[in-house]
């Protein structure tokens, strides 16, 4: 009988953004795997805690059975120095960075430097890591963290079926992820904004409530650039909606200023979609050569030429498509993303990173 896991999360499970999505798919894996997952919900204003938050967590660790495995989510993690120092000696605690808390678009240079140092003390107190790509496995050299704490689990995706496009002769671009800085919507509407004569239309759809006034300033920079009639703006959709809108999409737009992994990219590569994007943080190595187009993070006019290229040369949407189709057999599957995880939690196991990815996947939808 293998011993409970807990899953400490900040807020919902249920919360719609990448990083949440990854840790239900990893909790739904390890359960697969006969493993007891447990939940905790840690309610409280995080990545940056008050007082009351904080006696909450510790009181939820107390909670916890002696010498129990303990993943905590990045988010609130790193963000609780001071429970992670107190609890790292009775627990077992694994840490789940989907990238350092100071990496975030926005922070303040005080902020910014707090939660370094918090992240520092915290990660010392883990004992191990999993990080969801090599590029923060690296990232986190910089917070004194060992080689030989950390393991790489990548994301994994879903079998699914190569989209359809939307037969329309103005491509359908997609741009799904949160309204939050550092996805780069501004860019991105800025980059549309110089392409008016051209025909493209953008649905965007992803969470609003991280960042309310990012969420309304991003719609309201929509209006003044005259782009209300060719963006649609949506929240969170159901997976299955989302994925109709994969299946009727041309492309899939992630502008990110920085990411942990970019899951929104190997999820269009699984439907053999190619992507415009950017190399902020992973996403230089996440997405495939020849699936897509990237520029640096913040250069709208690079964004707009790529940008311009895509929505006005079918033949090179077509390359680029192939190029998609051709990688999507070497994605790892959320199964295989498990399996990683769960080698990652045994206590005195030998290194191993992300599951290799030079087999063809099994039972993918064409």
């Amino acid at each position: 009988m293998i011993d409970p896991v807990y899953f400490v999360v900040p807020g919902a499970l249920a919360t719609r953004t990448g990083g949440y999505g990854y840790d239900r798919r990893i909790v739904e894996g390890l359960r697969a795997l006969g493993r007891t997952v447990e939940v905790v919900e840690l309610a409280g204003a995080y990545p940056f805690p008050g007082d009351d938050d904080r006696a909450r967590a510790d009181d939820a660790f107390s909670a916890l059975p002696l010498d129990a495995t303990v993943i905590v989510d990045g988010l609130a993690y790193d963000a609780l120095p001071e429970v992670a120092e107190k609890h790292g000696k009775r627990l077992h605690l694994v840490a789940l960075i989907h990238h350092p808390l100071a990496d975030e678009t926005g922070l303040s240079t005080l902020r910014r430097a707090q939660l370094a140092k918090n992240e520092t003390r915290a990660l010392a107190a883990a004992h191990r890591i999993v990080v969801t790509s090599a590029f923060t496995a690296r990232r986190l050299a910089d917070y004194g963290v060992g080689d030989e704490k950390i393991r790489i689990v990548t994301p994994g995706t879903d079998p699914a079926p190569l989209s359809k496009g939307s037969g329309n002769a103005a491509p359908v671009l997609l741009c799904a992820a949160s309204l939050i800085i550092r996805k780069g919507h501004a860019d991105l509407f800025r980059a549309l904004a110089a392409l008016k004569q051209f025909p493209w239309r953008l649905i965007c759809v992803g969470e609003t409530g991280l960042d309310l006034q990012n969420a309304a300033a991003v719609r309201t920079l929509r209006d003044e650039l005259g782009l209300a009639h060719r963006i649609d703006m949506r929240e969170a959709v159901s997976e299955e909606e989302l994925a109709r809108l994969y299946d009727s999409a041309d492309l899939v737009v992630l502008p990110s200023l920085y990411e942990g992994f970019g899951m929104v990219v190997t999820e269009a590569i699984a439907r053999g979609l190619p992507v415009i994007t950017t190399t902020g943080g992973a996403l230089a190595e996440t997405l495939p050569p020849g699936a897509g187009l990237a520029s640096p993070p913040g250069d709208v006019a690079g964004l707009r030429e790529n940008l311009r290229q895509a929505i006005l040369d079918p033949q090179l949407r077509m390359r680029l498509a192939a190029g998609a189709r051709a990688a999507r057999n070497e994605l790892p599957s959320w199964q295989d993303a498990a399996r990683a995880f769960d080698a990652a939690l045994r206590r005195n196991a030998p290194r191993m990173d992300a599951p290799r990815t030079d087999a063809p996947r099994r039972d993918t939808p064409q």
